[in-house]
This record gives structure tokens, C-alpha cells and sequence, in this order.
């Protein structure tokens, strides 16, 4: 499902405009980004949690030359899903 199809969805269920719906998933996504960048955790209780992790400098490989170089050390956001969610996916 892509941006689109999610705007169209989330329209359908509430009645919303497109327009409206897209400025909705818009501050969503901009409050989520915002969140994450101050070091905060976002939880939704019964979906899941946003959060930054810490990426600790290794080793890798440049794919063209095979030469082995060190990528530094990062940050990057991490979804994890609720057990409710996870029940969810996993009704058959």
C-alpha cells in the first residue's frame, strides 16, 4: 500500500477530504520526524512504538571494489509493533 492508497483508505473510513486526509498524515508523519529527532519515543498504544536506535561503528565492504572500509557511527528511527498488532497480523 502506498501514500496514495493510505489517504484514500483513511478518506473512505472517516468522511474526511483527500485534501484534509493528506494534510492529516502529513503533520502525522512531521510530528512523528519531529519527535524522534528531540530523542523522544512515540507510542501508540495498541500499534506500536517509534523510537531512535544507536548504531555502533563496524566494518563493511564497498560493493564495487570489495575494499573493506569503516562505517561511522549512527542513529536511526525503529518501528516496533504492539503484541496487539502482532495478534492482529497473525488472526488466520
Amino acid at each position: 500500500m502506498n501514500k496514495a492508497e493510505i489517504i484514500t483508505s483513511i478518506a473512505d473510513k472517516t468522511r474526511l477530504s483527500k485534501k484534509d486526509t493528506e494534510a492529516m498524515l502529513a503533520a502525522f508523519q512531521e510530528t512523528v520526524k519531529d519527535a524522534l529527532i528531540a530523542g523522544d519515543k512515540v507510542q501508540m498504544v495498541g500499534f506500536g512504538s517509534f523510537e531512535v536506535v544507536e548504531r555502533a561503528a563496524r566494518e563493511g565492504r564497498n560493493p564495487a571494489t570489495g575494499q573493506s572500509m569503516l562505517i561511522g557511527p549512527s542513529r536511526a528511527p525503529k518501528f516496533k509493533a504492539s503484541d496487539k498488532l502482532k495478534e492482529a497480523v497473525n488472526v488466520k
